[in-house]
Order: C-alpha cells, then structure tokens, then sequence
C-alpha cells in the first residue's frame, strides 16, 4: 500500500507526540506528601517501567496480574496516589484478591491517611488472615494508632509467615517494640532471647536487633556507610523508640527530629518519628 506524503507527515507528527508524551510522563514528579513542616516530597521518575506497563495493560485493560504490574512500577517510582488509584481499578476486577487491599492499603500507611490503611488491612485480613503483608503492616497501623496490645498480636500473626531473613528481622523488630511499648517488657526481653530472627540478614531491622540486645550501643547504630535517606530514618527512629522505652524523652525526641529532616519520607521510620512528635507535644 502506498501512503501519501501528507499521510507520512501525519504519522511522523503522532510518532512524536507520542514520543513526547512519553517523556513527560517520565520527569514528571507529582507531590505526593506534605510533611507538618510544609515540606513537599515528589515522586521519583518514570524511567520507562510505568510507561511499559501501562502499554501492556492498554492492550489487555481488565487483566488483574497487569493492573499489579502497573501499580507496582508505580509504588518503585514512589507514585503512591497514583498507584492506589491503580489498586482501586484492580479492586474493581478482583474484589476478593487480597493483594490489591494489602498493596492499597500499604501505600495508604506512605501517604499518612490510616484511617484508610486501617479499613484495607482489616479487609485484607478477613480475606486471608495467613497474609504476611497484611499482618505486618496492620501491626504498623496499630502502633501507628497506639494500639500496642492490637499492634502485638499482629506481628505475633505475621512472625511464622515471613517470607525471607529481613522480613522476619522486621517482624521480631516491630514486636519487641510493640511489647516494649504495651509494657511488656518480660516478654520482649524473652523474645530476644528467643531468637526468632535466626537466619543471616545484614538489614537495618538486624542492627536494631543488635542495639535491643545490648550487642552495640545506639551510638553505634548508625555508621558513616549509613547514607540513604530510608536507611537513616529507619535507624534513627529505632533509637529514638529505645530512649522512649527507658523513659528518656529528652534523649528521644532528637532521634526523631532528626528520622523527620532525612528524605527517607516513605519510611515507617519517619512516619512513626512523626507521630511520636506530636504525642511529645
């Protein structure tokens, strides 16, 4: 078939408009959280994998594994409003797929709105109860909430189903901090002693594992090689938590001014560094 010239400039004019909308979409950074401070944090770039999955899901638009893939590329990017409006769309499909309320409901937690967390987590829970990523962060929201007693019981539900070294490193982490905190102490201190977190895990959750242990000091958490914004806020809040368990707030509230002036801004760490300045207030 022969195309006329006007026809070649025509499809060479959508070539580029496509080709531009394309790189749009990939600087673009919408704001996706507001701190206390009024401080914007933006999302990062697409470097190809949103556009790719969003390709393939025009293709194939009610496909739920697809609607993951795009939500997931979306969470990698930190567009958490935009992957939750993703989660939403695969709800619509597969209302009864747990992932899309643990998922949904994780980056609700990023964005602050945990009343919203609360409702997919619980939903998600009563859809599979042996869910890992549902237990684990409804454990998040309920300390979040204070609800240490609540946030106990989730991380006790979430222990047996970690996946790897580091989740289960979170979960023996997140539960003495939630026993500390409900003012269990004997069972935190026999939690430890207990081991759960046995395998080899070189993550943050081990080295805070290490300082509730007495095995390094806080001033010893955190060492130059600690440079990434998530890494230091994490860090810094385990510290901060550990002065509030022994009554300290004075020594505390530094450790979290300083979780909440990193860019580590999707990490509970922050989050919770947060809130804990507004219950110091």
């Amino acid at each position: 078939m022969t195309i006329s010239p006007r026809a070649r400039i025509l499809l060479a004019v959508l070539a580029v408009a496509a080709v531009t909308a394309t790189a749009g979409r990939a600087v673009a950074q919408s704001v996706e959280y507001t701190s206390p401070a009024g401080v914007a944090y933006r999302s990062l770039p697409d470097t190809g994998a949103i556009a790719r999955a969003e390709q393939a899901l025009a293709a194939d638009p009610h496909n739920a594994k697809l609607i993951m893939q795009l939500g997931m590329a979306q969470v990698a990017a930190q567009q958490y409003r935009e992957a939750i409006e993703t989660f939403t769309r695969g709800i619509k499909e597969e209302p009864n797929d747990v992932a899309f309320y643990r998922e949904r409901g994780h980056r609700y937690l990023s964005l602050r709105e945990f009343d919203k967390a609360m409702d997919d987590l619980t939903h998600g829970f009563a859809l599979d109860s042996t869910d890992y990523g549902v237990l684990f962060h409804l454990g998040i929201v309920r300390f979040v909430r204070g609800d240490f007693d609540g946030a106990v019981d989730a991380f006790h539900r979430a222990l047996p189903h970690a996946p790897n070294p580091e989740e289960l490193s979170g979960s023996t982490d997140w539960q003495w901090m939630s026993l500390s905190r409900a003012g269990k102490n004997t069972a935190a201190e026999l939690l430890l002693q207990g081991h759960p977190d046995s395998l080899p895990d070189a993550s943050a959750y081990a080295q805070r594992l290490k300082m509730y242990r007495g095995q390094i000091g806080p001033k010893q958490l955190i060492t130059p090689a600690d440079t990434d914004g998530i890494t230091v806020a994490t860090l810094s809040y385990a510290i901060g938590d550990w002065y509030l368990v022994k009554g300290d707030t004075a020594q505390a509230k530094p450790w979290f001014e300083r979780a909440v002036h990193t860019t580590g801004w999707p990490a509970f760490g922050f989050i919770l560094s947060e809130v804990e300045l507004r219950r110091l207030k």
